[in-house]
């Protein structure tokens, strides 16, 4: 049978302006329609204030809810050829009832970045915080080795579901060649079970502005997401005083989605920490800024605002952490470093020196034409999945655990989710 229906179940409906999340999910879904393929993308969430359009492209939408055989009407009717999960929650809800109703259908999982690092790495940070009230040097953190990081993820709750996860799909999407390797060396996922998918951009028409047409730092991020949080307020209290000292007539512009009241307090014109709020045009705040600030302390995937910084041509100062999974060998458009004192010299030399800026700028577009070209790897996907759906029933046998891991797991779900049906009927 011709691949022809997919289905995407997200976890959220798409923001491509306010995450990097969004935004892979949108390129995702220009694929698939760039393939002919027909495309509903479903949710149970509420719709957020900067939702994309995705009737424009051709897609259809369905709201749907947890815990409620509604679902299984529609998936029913529906008899996708592809299930695209958007993160593990997904697949733990509508799985089970996706492989009931059409076992013929491929299952995929967008993990998005891996939650389970992420968790275990603001684990770690909190650790290091509570031993040491050093808030400057970070380099011990930074070094810890995929060993230990092993060791904080294996026994988490979160890590067990979302690995399970991972067996019980018939593909997962890596964003990070890192959690990828991780994976396959430390908890024994199967190659064949993933496929490297990152980000996906092409060039910006129009060249990027130069040294001279530049001013002032930016920092940009969801401020939902903890990692993000985490940076403004390193920034604020350790960061920027350094660079500020050095630079007493620059500014620092931050940007970001949904921003809360604890970060507008922040706000301080006499400093030169200037909280902007939700960037309609984030390409264009980022590519007007002579250097882009990105001190993450944890975190997991890889990250757009990065990707957005290289795209528009902005050298950009991150720790090994921010930059993990997006360096091409030792290289960075910009610089890495370990602690306040590291990450502050190196925004200081890069916003002053225009030979070695500009080397940086260089190094931009070599990052993206080597890694990050949306024609490449949306091709690449798209052979993979059919080449998967050719081959499913196979696939699908040399993958015992995750059969097994369907076959206890989604029992076991399933009457749960019949119980918090029949539970909410009596109400």
């Amino acid at each position: 049978m011709p691949f022809q229906r997919v289905l995407v179940i997200g976890y959220v409906w798409p923001e491509p302006t306010s995450s990097a999340a969004g935004g892979h999910m949108m390129q995702l879904l220009h694929c698939f329609v760039a393939q002919g393929w027909q495309v509903t993308f479903a949710s149970p969430a509420k719709v957020g204030e900067h939702k994309a359009d995705l009737a424009t492209l051709g897609i259809a939408e369905q709201t749907i809810e947890l815990n409620n055989d509604s679902f299984d009407r529609f998936v029913g009717a529906l008899q996708p050829d592809m299930v695209l999960f958007d993160r593990f929650m997904m697949e733990e809800q509508f799985g089970w009832r996706v492989e009931l109703h059409c076992p013929q259908a491929m299952r995929v999982l967008e993990t998005c970045d891996l939650q389970s690092l992420r968790d275990a790495r603001q684990g770690l940070l909190k650790e290091r915080l509570q031993a040491s009230g050093d808030e400057n040097d970070f380099t011990a953190l930074f070094d810890i080795s995929p060993d230990i990081l092993y060791q904080h993820m294996s026994e988490a709750d979160v890590t067990q579901r979302e690995v399970a996860a991972i067996f019980r799909c018939d593909l997962s999407l890596m964003i990070s060649p890192f959690e990828s390797q991780l994976l396959v060396e430390r908890f024994g996922v199967p190659p064949d079970l993933l496929h490297d998918c990152p980000l996906m951009v092409e060039p910006l028409p129009t060249p990027p502005l130069d040294f001279e047409q530049r001013a002032n730092f930016v920092c940009i991020g969801n401020f939902r997401h903890a990692p993000n949080w985490d940076a403004v307020l390193w920034l604020k209290n350790q960061v920027w005083p350094r660079i500020r000292k050095r630079l007493p007539r620059a500014e620092l512009h931050v940007y970001g989605a949904y921003t809360p009241p604890k970060a507008t307090a922040l706000h301080n014109p006499a400093h030169g920490f200037l909280v902007k709020g939700w960037a309609t045009d984030a390409l264009q705040v980022v590519g007007q800024a002579r250097v882009a600030l990105a001190p993450l302390r944890f975190g997991a995937g890889i990250k757009g605002k990065l990707l957005d910084a290289m795209l528009c041509g902005t050298p950009s100062v991150t720790t090994p952490w921010g930059a993990e999974g997006m360096r091409t060998g030792d290289r960075w458009p910009g610089e890495i470093g370990r602690s306040a004192d590291e990450l502050a010299e190196a925004a200081v030399l890069l916003y002053d020196h225009k030979e070695r800026w500009h080397a940086a700028q260089i190094q931009c577009r070599e990052h993206l034409l080597a890694a990050y070209a949306m024609e490449h790897h949306a091709q690449a996907l798209a052979r993979r999945l059919q080449q998967l759906h050719a081959n499913l029933p196979q696939h699908r046998r040399a993958n015992f655990i995750g059969s097994m891991l369907r076959h206890h797991l989604h029992k076991s779900t399933k009457y749960f989710s019949q119980w918090i049906q029949s539970k909410n009927q009596s109400i």
